[in-house]
């Protein structure tokens, strides 16, 4: 008994501290929920207000009862048209939803295109195809450049936002030069398709482009939102065949966010997990239907879906109309996805977060493993993106690789970029991002592929000449420890997602066994083909086109209206009695949306919270295993095996790596342009496969950051003969005439000068003993401190002193 009460002490110690973890966790939940509702009112208030202003402004100066007369004689004259016009494109709005099923819903491309492969027709069928994007006219694509293979989203609607727009990534790449491909898929899924068949689908789909440009790079694969992490699947799965990976907007690690910025993330928790969306398909007859992923789209902005895009519509009657047309054409097209897809997707990423994991199998024991992946990888995210937050979009780089060196030690080459402002729906579709971020992004790709292994933070310096504006590309190196700063709360708040897993395992488990096999025999697909044309999302275009009646009337109307448009006076009164109106409407939907949140995101922690302590406390009675060090990782070891190997382009390449090394850390495009133009040839790496030249940049990185002593002092041996080390000097002479460098880098010319001017015969075993700068004595020198000592030295010089560590 007395070996047993310590144990008892310590459980019961245990438990009190839970306890008192789990009330401090509710406590702050409550704290939050409070801060959030008052916020939520403050903001309403504060909206009110600003729209008031106007409106006060306005009845400080009263009119005449004749001058209100007019006002409000033309202010309803006006607001009669612009009711009939506003009707009349609702009907257009019908009209092209039925045409657009009646065509089968064909990709909403606004390029002309030819279809190159049905995977229908695979072994292992699929709903996907491979199309060519024919360039307009005044552009022409060499089939020598890279191709590029966009896939957009199977997220509820079709495909085509990549090339929804001529100023567009298909639009961009195509003027560049480069031949682009699309991926495709039709409204329904084939019998039995699974997401390890769409991945071998479009996995036949990059082998078909590689054999129809053999003599180029591996194309550049663009993934938008879910076609992002498609993406990715398919890097993981065959990484041969993929070159860079673009991915926009794209959700990778689902549990992530912020508390009051991403209510979507709590929709797995509040809904009881997979189960719905299983239901969901049984009543589809074993499909299940994107309108419901359209749904919680537009339910995170319900001002937007149910007041303001109508609202701009109607107050821009003249010039909107064709903009909403071709934007709902997209929107309103509804595909439908297998059983066994919607399963898996909910499963391992919505809810069950396992992609990062290395946990989302593919096939029965076969996982993907993003860390397969050998191409480069560009992010593209948005601060003001509600339904993938950056979050979601870069975390899954901190699951993969808990250190930088972890990242360094895989090869990897990771670019970020982060947009200010721009919603989810604008990474795709707006111009100016297009114009921009895309464009350089295209232009990045032929460079990034000689980046050293490591995360770069992407952004933008703009410069005006003459009126136009011109972009130029900075690339920062990273830390992967720098992402903490996307959270709020270290990650800890993702606790209770891992208790929504569990949760939702133990009752989708029950629903298979008790409620499946009643409800699916019950359910034939021509009610599923009713049921979801009884769908709000499909009622509201068909009730309001041509196939009602009592609308018959309104193409005249319209005609009509247009033929006697009134001009508008958008300044008296009536108008900004209108426009606070609006305003104020906006505000309360914005106010029930905050509330709602809050609400949601309280009752999520508070059914779920307590559960993650606890399982925190068994988490934290295992052994956590140690992180290998980055010299134990493969490609390293063998790398630092051969210091003093190598030939002429492995030591130009140290070389300028331990240039940059000096350097500040950043590079520019721009000046990556220009160190091409000026040297690429003399090194060589534009000669060999990228697969080569890859490899060279990826083991003479791992000596420089590891081995910076050994790898300056090693140079002679790579350069064997007069000619090399010639050909070395007059690169690095060049180089130096046409960029601007630092002090260190100056210094560090100087040492390799000397040192390869010093090694008469080219081996180093004869002559004077090498004493160089920097590396004078190098056990007593660490290696992060190489060439930062003797900023005072000027290239060519010939002191020698100690360095200090």
């Amino acid at each position: 008994m007395a070996q047993v009460e310590p144990r008892t002490e310590r459980s019961q110690d245990g438990v009190q501290a839970r306890l008192t973890e789990v009330t401090r966790a509710q406590v702050k939940v409550a704290e939050v929920y409070q801060e959030r509702c008052t916020g939520a009112v403050q903001r309403y208030v504060d909206a009110v207000k600003a729209a008031s202003a106007p409106w006060q402004e306005r009845t400080a100066h009263p009119m005449g009862p004749l001058d209100l007369w007019r006002d409000a004689s033309a202010y309803w004259l006006d607001f009669t048209q612009r009711s009939i016009l506003f009707w009349d494109t609702l009907r257009q709005r019908g009209n092209n939803w039925l045409e657009h099923e009646k065509a089968g819903k064909p990709p909403l491309l606004d390029f002309d295109w030819e279809m190159v492969a049905d995977a229908r027709t695979f072994e292992r069928p699929a709903n996907y195809a491979l199309v060519q994007i024919t360039p307009p006219d005044g552009i022409k694509t060499d089939p020598a450049n890279r191709p590029f293979v966009v896939i957009d989203p199977r997220a509820g609607h079709g495909p085509g936002i990549g090339g929804f727009k001529q100023d567009s990534q298909v639009g961009v790449a195509l003027k560049a030069g480069h031949p682009v491909y699309c991926v495709i898929f039709f409204p329904e899924p084939e019998p039995g398709q699974t997401l390890a068949d769409v991945s071998r689908a479009e996995a036949e789909f990059l082998r078909i482009v590689g054999e129809r440009h053999p003599k180029t790079r591996k194309p550049v694969v663009v993934g938008n939102c879910q076609g992002g992490w498609a993406s990715m699947l398919l890097g993981a799965l065959e990484p041969d065949l993929v070159g860079p990976i673009v991915i926009n907007g794209a959700p990778m690690s689902y549990w992530a966010g912020n508390d009051g910025e991403n209510p979507m993330r709590y929709a797995g928790g509040m809904l009881g997990g997979t189960w719905p969306a299983l239901l969901a398909s049984d009543l589809g007859a074993g499909t299940f239907d994107g309108a419901y992923l359209v749904e919680n789209f537009e339910s995170l902005n319900p001002a937007n879906t149910y007041f303001d895009k109508y609202y701009n519509l109607f107050s821009k009657i003249d010039t909107e109309p064709e903009r909403f047309l071709e934007f709902e054409r997209w929107w309103g097209g509804f595909f439908l996805m297998g059983r066994q897809e919607i399963k898996w997707i909910v499963e391992n990423l919505f809810v069950g977060n396992n992609l990062a994991d290395g946990d989302a199998e593919w096939s029965e024991g076969c996982a993907f493993d993003l860390r397969a992946i050998q191409s480069p990888i560009i992010l593209f995210a948005s601060l003001g993106d509600n339904i993938t937050p950056p979050q979601q979009a870069f975390n899954w780089v901190a699951d993969l690789y808990p250190t930088t060196e972890a990242l360094k030690a895989n090869g990897q080459v990771i670019v970020g970029l982060m947009h200010k402002s721009v919603g989810h729906l604008g990474i795709f579709v707006s111009g100016a991002v297009a114009k921009r971020e895309h464009t350089q992004i295209v232009d990045l790709i032929e460079y990034i592929e000689h980046l050293p292994p490591g995360l770069y933070g992407m952004q933008f310096e703009e410069t005006k000449t003459n009126g136009s504006v011109h972009y130029d590309v900075l690339l920062t190196e990273r830390r992967v420890e720098d992402l903490q700063i996307l959270q709020k709360y270290g990650r800890k708040d993702e606790g209770p997602f891992k208790v929504v897993e569990k949760t939702s395992e133990t009752l989708a488990s029950a629903y298979e066994s008790f409620v499946h096999p009643f409800v699916a025999p019950m359910v034939t697909p021509a009610a599923a083909k009713t049921a979801r044309a009884l769908n709000p999302q499909r009622a509201q275009r068909w009730a309001v086109s041509d196939l009602n009646p009592f609308l018959w009337p309104l193409k005249g109307m319209a005609d009509m209206t247009r033929a006697n448009r009134a001009p508008r006076d958008n300044e008296g009164p009536m108008a900004a009695m209108e426009h606070w109106m609006a305003a104020v409407t906006s505000a309360s939907w914005d106010l029930y949306r905050d509330l709602r949140d809050a609400s949601v995101e309280n009752t999520f922690f508070r059914i779920y919270g307590p559960a993650s302590v606890g399982m925190a406390g068994e988490d934290e009675g295992g052994v956590a295993d140690e992180p290998s060090g980055m010299r134990n990782a493969p490609l390293v070891k063998e790398a630092l095996t051969h210091i003093e190997d190598g030939d002429r382009t492995k030591g130009m390449v140290r070389a300028a790596l331990l240039l940059m090394k000096a350097g500040t850390g950043r590079r520019r495009l721009s000046a990556m342009k220009r160190a091409r133009d000026l040297v690429g040839k003399d090194i060589g790496l534009l000669d060999m496969s990228m697969e080569a030249a890859r490899g060279i940049i990826r083991e003479q990185s791992y000596i420089v950051d590891l081995e910076p002593v050994k790898a300056l002092m090693a140079l002679p041996k790579l350069l064997r003969t007069p000619d090399d080390r010639r050909g070395l000097l007059d690169l690095l002479d060049r180089v130096e005439r046409r960029i601007e460098a630092n002090d260190k880098q100056v210094t560090l010319l100087g040492e390799i000068r000397r040192l390869l001017a010093e090694d008469g015969d080219g081996d180093g075993a004869t002559g004077e003993p090498i004493t160089v700068t920097s590396v004078k004595n190098p056990p007593e020198v660490r290696p992060e401190t190489m060439v930062k000592q003797g900023s005072n030295r000027r290239s060519g010089g010939t002191r020698r002193t100690r360095a200090t560590p």
